[in-house]
């Protein structure tokens, strides 16, 4: 009966189709017209100088790799409540994909500046991929049966096949539930979410270490890869649940309650404090260790980025344990939206710590460039984001879990 009910909400009213506003085009082209604007003024005053070539590529690598995560950690969220078999997630689950399926334009933009380092041998960021540098260096010739050109380029190619496959197939599958219902596409997403987890399992790892663990190509940790995965999610999760507190207050979303939005809340407060421990796991373990060709990577950030670096943490982890901790603020729309906006750049930060750290080193700077291009690229991905709402129902009405949904109150 209420399902019956939601189709007849569809199909008549259309409430749950969601349409862009002048409002929200606007907001996005004046992101991007900004950025732009400030970006280009800081590329003209900054072009002169030394290491300018190797930061303009450096915030490019940043933003790109940074928007195109939130992508990778929503397809992730998706693919691990299809093998959990979730129920709770159902009123929000287009939500989910509609961030997901920003991955395709992040999968262009983050290899497309791939691609421009590799024909600049590098631009100083992967010195690796410099020749010279190589023969020079024996730690890096040590490396080279996996840091070189074409088995990076082989492993990245993978990646991006792997994710993109099985992203076009839960969109297809989800689109095609809506039509015939039952529960055979639900099994089948099931099990293609559990195949998808043991493929990130590695890949999470893997393209951590090639796309961001190797611009300090002397240093490794072993929990780098979950400690990247981990701001990737927590990241994901907050672009979800700010898009459902805007869809709510803009009228969609009727079945979607306090509930769910605690839901994400804790999401949020969990993975915050997974986060933390990964970040002191493996800062502790190499202070305490104080082996010279593993502390340099802290000496490097602790030194030249003392305010940034601990200042990062104390967002991500001190911000959401005192402000999240309560029941109540994980209800508050006000209280998450404040606290995501604040996470979400607290992120940004550690991404480009763990960037420039190693590409640009005590030669970093937050300029014009630095401020311009993460706005761009926000405008760029809202404008995705509310492309990809607009293509589908917001509300899957044959989801088998869907009445599950609707009355999920705890």
């Amino acid at each position: 009966m209420v399902l019956r009910q939601l189709q007849i909400q569809q199909n008549k009213n259309k409430i749950m189709e969601f349409t862009i506003t002048k409002k929200a085009k606007n907001t996005a082209f004046g992101l991007i017209g900004v950025g732009a604007l400030l970006a280009i003024v800081g590329i003209i005053t900054n072009i002169g100088e030394a290491h300018f070539t190797t930061r303009l590529m450096t915030n490019g690598l940043i933003n790109a790799f940074f928007f195109m995560a939130i992508g990778l950690g929503a397809l992730f969220f998706l693919a691990l409540n299809y093998a959990t078999e979730a129920g709770w997630y159902a009123v929000v689950k287009r939500i989910i994909e509609s961030v997901a399926l920003f991955l395709p334009y992040g999968i262009g933009i983050f290899g497309l500046i791939l691609l421009t380092i590799s024909f600049m041998k590098g631009a100083h960021i992967y010195t690796w991929m410099d020749a010279h540098t190589v023969a020079e260096d024996e730690l890096i010739q040590g490396k080279s049966a996996y840091l070189n050109m074409a088995f990076f380029w082989l492993r990245t190619l993978v990646y991006f096949t792997v994710y993109l496959l099985f992203l076009r197939g839960f969109r297809k599958r989800s689109l095609l539930e809506d039509q015939v219902g039952g529960t055979e596409i639900h099994f089948k997403n099931y099990r293609k979410g559990a195949t998808f987890l043991v493929f990130f399992a590695v890949f999470s790892s893997t393209s951590a270490w090639d796309w961001l663990m190797s611009i300090d190509v002397h240093w490794y940790s072993t929990l780098f890869g979950w400690y990247t995965f981990a701001g990737m999610w927590v990241s994901a999760m907050v672009v979800i649940v700010l898009t459902t507190i805007y869809l709510k207050k803009q009228g969609y979303l009727p079945h979607v309650n306090d509930s769910h939005i605690h839901d994400i809340g804790k999401w949020i407060f969990a993975i915050s404090f997974l986060w933390s421990y990964l970040w002191f796991s493996q800062y502790m373990l190499i202070w305490y260790a104080n082996i010279g060709e593993e502390v340099i990577y802290y000496v490097m950030r602790t030194e030249n980025y003392r305010y940034l670096y601990f200042g990062m943490f104390f967002i991500n982890f001190v911000f959401p344990m005192l402000i999240l901790m309560s029941r109540d603020a994980k209800r508050d729309t006000g209280v998450l939206m404040f606290v995501g906006l604040v996470i979400l750049i607290g992120h940004w930060l550690d991404v480009f710590i763990m960037v420039s750290g190693g590409s640009l080193g005590a030669n970093w700077n937050i300029g014009l460039l630095e401020i311009g291009l993460p706005l761009v690229m926000a405008g760029v991905f809202i404008l995705i984001l509310f492309k990809n709402l607009a293509s589908a129902p917001l509300t899957p009405v044959n989801h088998p879990f869907l009445d599950e949904s609707i009355h999920h109150e705890f």
